[in-house]
């Protein structure tokens, strides 16, 4: 497993990224004072966003349906918590949006190769301590009932 986003797992049989880039801002507010620099004042965290580009080859790993399920799980608007393979929780994020290209097609249209990037806005305000806390209790009850 490389990564999930809720109950999708990002892996060599569903679907592998190649790259994870992601962009964090912290917005600085700015007021403009006479015969000197502006005054800059924090204002907090701004946007915190990733960005997923591969590629999927369905005849060797990965599978076009997991594409499909993605989008689903974006048409349904909620947020999803991003862990690692590691473990690292990564925070709840909403799915922004898909891009693909399919290239080099068999004759009945399939396609060989699948270019895909996947972007993901964080919506959690940084509160992932509570997203350890829910899992760990989810954990627990679920060991009394077993």
């Amino acid at each position: 497993m490389m990564m999930s986003l809720g109950m999708f797992i990002f892996s060599l049989e569903t679907l592998a990224y190649q790259e994870l880039q992601r962009q964090t801002e912290w917005r600085h507010g700015s007021t403009s004072r006479i015969g000197t620099n502006p005054a800059r004042q924090f204002l907090g965290r701004g946007e915190d966003s990733i960005s997923m580009p591969g590629i999927l080859l369905p005849a060797l790993a990965g599978t076009p349906l997991s594409l499909d399920t993605l989008r689903a799980m974006a048409d349904t608007g909620k947020a999803w918590p991003l862990i690692e393979g590691t473990g690292r929780i990564l925070g709840i994020w909403v799915i922004e949006n898909i891009s693909e290209t399919k290239t080099l097609f068999f004759q009945d249209g399939a396609a060989r190769r699948i270019e895909f990037t996947i972007a993901l806005k964080r919506i959690d305000d940084g509160r992932v301590d509570l997203l350890g806390a829910a899992v760990s209790t989810a954990g627990n009850i679920l060991r009394k009932i077993l």
